[in-house]
């Protein structure tokens, strides 16, 4: 038990600086998600014929059609539209949300933390 120092397992006073940097760490993403989840991403296709905006939380808030997309009358044509201008608000959205935990977590990946 020589050289350990106050902590007797080997820590001293680190793991209370290391626990006292996760909580804030915690703190810091959990206010990035609030933050988030206030905000919007848009996503379109077809020269803006189709829009689709989506929540910091991944999810579909809206959806706008251009009348002339019914003109063509090519239900498929509007389902590939509709399809791609969702999953370019959806990627929009995660890409931000990972970039903004990225800055907290320098890059460290904290699976299951958001």
């Amino acid at each position: 038990m020589k050289g350990r120092g106050k902590g007797g397992a080997g820590f001293g006073g680190g793991m209370q600086q290391l626990m006292r940097q996760a909580n804030q760490m915690q703190a810091k993403m959990k206010k990035v998600q609030e933050e988030l989840a206030e905000r919007t991403f848009e996503g379109g296709s077809g020269g803006g014929a189709v829009k689709v905006t989506a929540t910091g939380e991944q999810k579909i808030s809206a959806v706008e059609i251009s009348p002339d997309v019914f003109e063509s009358g090519d239900k498929e044509m509007l389902e590939d539209l509709v399809m791609t201008a969702a999953n370019e608000a959806l990627n929009t959205a995660k890409k931000t949300s990972d970039d903004e935990m990225s800055k907290i977590t320098g890059g460290f990946p904290m699976p299951g933390m958001f």
